[in-house]
């Protein structure tokens, strides 16, 4: 016994614990193959931010180079100056995408509770918000610009905001829906057995459960409404004019001033950027809801 013992114990001794170098080399391979894509993916926001400091005889001879002499004129005569008011188009923008978020919010959670616990319309029209989601915006332009002529709503922030409600509903209710499937619906019938009405329950148990996936749809209804630039510019004119058409006006007839359009762009882009980084655990967390069943 005291043999066999021994060899085991240098049977045991002579196996080595597998090694984790290939798994980290497969890391770091990975995290290097992320950031050449990162980098690629933003180079041109990279490149307006090198523009919004250059000079513009230096963008007129290098506009992808480092900026040799910066300066913060561009940044000044975007929010400075005369006949531009970038601080009316920043707050036109903040309405709409706000304005859109909760109009978005208020529709969808009750809709997508609606059809996936009470069986209202039946789930086709899950089916048919993802086809409508599909179709790209051009195809609503016209009709859009028809119906709020007529309705006065035309440049308009509540139009803007209607417009914008239409094209991300579909959205919400495709990724509120399969969050939504992912409770279980036992929680609900307890608070039912318990004297819960429809309302109470989705208030108090299915509004918390839901919280990331509601964030990850704020974010990105806020993000696509901010960006917005084909209802912007065919539905408004000059009242409701965002950051992303109010950009335009520095293209003049004496030219395109480029640095005065990269440091709009740059202070456009920074409200949904930091509201991204801010939500990104939520983000990350309500995306992947419903995406592994079983």
């Amino acid at each position: 016994m005291t043999a066999l013992a021994q060899n085991t114990t240098k049977t045991t001794a002579t196996v080595s614990p597998p090694t984790k170098a290939p798994r980290r080399r497969r890391a770091w391979l990975f995290t290097i193959a992320a950031g050449i894509i990162a980098l690629v993916v933003n180079v041109p926001l990279l490149n307006a931010v090198l523009v919004s400091f250059k000079p513009d005889g230096e963008i007129a001879k290098n506009p992808i180079s480092l900026p040799t002499s910066p300066t913060l004129d561009h940044y000044a005569n975007v929010l400075y100056a005369s006949g531009y008011d970038f601080p009316r188009f920043f707050a036109n923008s903040a309405m709409i995408a706000v304005g859109t978020v909760l109009l978005v919010l208020i529709i969808a959670i009750p809709a997508t509770y609606a059809i996936v616990r009470l069986n209202f319309g039946g789930r086709w029209i899950i089916s048919s918000a993802s086809g409508l989601r599909l179709l790209p915006a051009i195809f609503f332009v016209v009709p859009f610009f028809i119906l709020f002529s007529t309705l006065g709503l035309a440049d308009t922030i509540p139009g803007l905001i209607a417009a914008n409600t239409f094209l991300n509903l579909p959205l919400a209710i495709i990724l509120l829906s399969s969050a939504l499937g992912d409770i279980p619906q036992e929680i609900e019938e307890a608070a039912a057995v318990d004297g819960a009405s429809i309302y109470r329950t989705l208030g108090s148990i299915v509004l918390p459960l839901l919280a990331p996936t509601m964030v990850a749809v704020s974010v990105l209804v806020f993000i696509f409404s901010w960006n917005d630039y084909l209802f912007a510019l065919v539905l408004s004119t000059s009242d409701a004019t965002p950051v992303t058409l109010g950009a335009a006006n520095f293209i003049t007839s004496t030219g395109i001033r480029w640095g005065d359009i990269s440091a709009a762009s740059v202070l456009s882009t920074l409200p949904p950027l930091l509201f991204a980084v801010f939500a990104q655990r939520y983000l990350v967390s309500g995306l992947s809801s419903g995406a592994v069943k079983g």
